[in-house]
């Protein structure tokens, strides 16, 4: 027998709620026939929230208990587990995968071969494009994570704010090799701080904090992907000096 659910959210002509939407499809996904009942004016979810003595909409009933939101939906099917300060590398893994997914596509169009010097040098680039990126959602936050850590940040903190900018500029200009003598010395520059700040935080002083890499929304630790993040930059650097010398 199949279990059922009953849903209760808002669906007006203006209005239909996402966690609604969201609320049905995750019954339905986990095997429940939803009674889907539509509150289709602000009176009739105003009456509905008095009744209940809830706050929200949507709301889901099951035998006759009511479980709650969409949130408490995910979590009494056992999603989000994980509270928000558990650290995840979830954010920088993206990153990463789709830089290296880009390089190796452009690659093969390019030459027809997936592993080439150019795949490197875009993996680097696209993966400073993509992370300043992020930064550059909320400046402000990331700067106040990254003075907390960044040792030319602290002292000077217009430079914490400039950061995402020059990760950007640098990372455009590398991926087509345009402008070395301006790529070269921002990478270096950020890249060489940026290192020697995360390996005093986290190897010298032993500090655990979140790291800026990704931005200030996400709970990444400081620590050996920030560190890779800015050798990466240094060898970026090196490599198109290199590159310049031959």
């Amino acid at each position: 027998m199949m279990k059922t659910a009953r849903l209760y959210r808002m669906v007006m002509d203006k209005h239909n709620c996402p966690y609604g939407i969201k609320s049905k499809w995750l019954l339905e996904r986990e095997g429940f026939k939803v009674e889907d009942h539509h509150l289709t004016t602000r009176e009739e979810t105003d009456a509905f929230k008095e009744k209940h003595g809830v706050s929200t909409t949507p709301q889901t009933f099951i035998d006759d208990r009511r479980l709650g939101g969409y949130t408490d939906l995910r979590k009494h099917f056992g999603y989000d587990r994980e509270n928000n300060s558990d650290t995840s590398y979830r954010p920088v893994i993206a990153v990463f995968a789709v830089s290296a997914a880009l390089a190796i596509a452009l690659s093969i169009f390019m030459f027809g071969d997936a592993f080439t010097i150019r795949t490197a040098e875009w993996f680097v680039a696209f993966s400073m494009a993509m992370l300043a990126m992020l930064k550059l959602q909320d400046v402000e936050q990331f700067s106040t994570m990254f003075v907390g850590y960044d040792l030319l940040g602290r002292r000077f903190v217009p430079y914490a704010y400039a950061y995402p900018y020059l990760e950007a500029t640098a990372a455009i200009l590398m991926a087509g090799r345009l402008l070395p003598w301006l790529s070269i010395p921002i990478a270096l520059t950020i890249g060489t701080v940026g290192a020697i700040s995360v390996f005093y935080a986290v190897y010298i002083q032993k500090r655990s904090i979140k790291c800026a890499c990704v931005g200030g929304s996400a709970n990444v630790p400081l620590g050996f992907v920030s560190l890779t993040e800015n050798l990466a930059m240094i060898g970026m650097g090196i490599w198109m000096l290199l590159r310049m010398a031959m």
